[in-house]
């Protein structure tokens, strides 16, 4: 199954540039694309600092995308645990995202900094 960064992913869901938008999509119509964890985690940050989409915006997008036929998702149990986690908490979503997948490779606690992931279950701060 072939791939796409963080760029191919952010066109296909901004189409704020016609030219690779069509690239990106022509690239889609073959079929279903693999969006690695760390492809989720940027597209995530460039969305909500380049384009300014709030948490609403982000969990629509997050959800569509592990829900889409076009995409599969790496570590898809962990993704929805994270998208689940995000939507409930002030945390951002990589940390949400690296808390699940710490979970689900059996490596709790999840030590941070963070104030806000320090609350997630399975969180603490050193």
């Amino acid at each position: 199954m072939p791939a796409v960064d963080t760029k191919v992913l952010v066109r296909l869901l901004t189409a704020d540039d016609p030219a690779q938008t069509a690239r990106a999509e022509a690239f889609l119509a073959h079929g279903p694309v693999w969006v690695s964890t760390v492809v989720l985690v940027e597209a995530v940050w460039v969305l909500s600092t380049v384009y300014g989409w709030d948490k609403v915006q982000l969990l629509a997008m997050l959800a569509t995308l592990a829900d889409s036929r076009d995409f599969v998702v790496q570590e898809p149990l962990a993704v929805a645990a994270a998208i689940a986690g995000f939507s409930q908490n002030p945390a951002d979503f990589a940390d949400c995202l690296a808390l699940e997948l710490a979970r689900a490779n059996g490596h709790l606690p999840f030590a941070t900094f963070d104030a806000r992931a320090a609350r997630l279950p399975g969180a603490v701060k050193p």
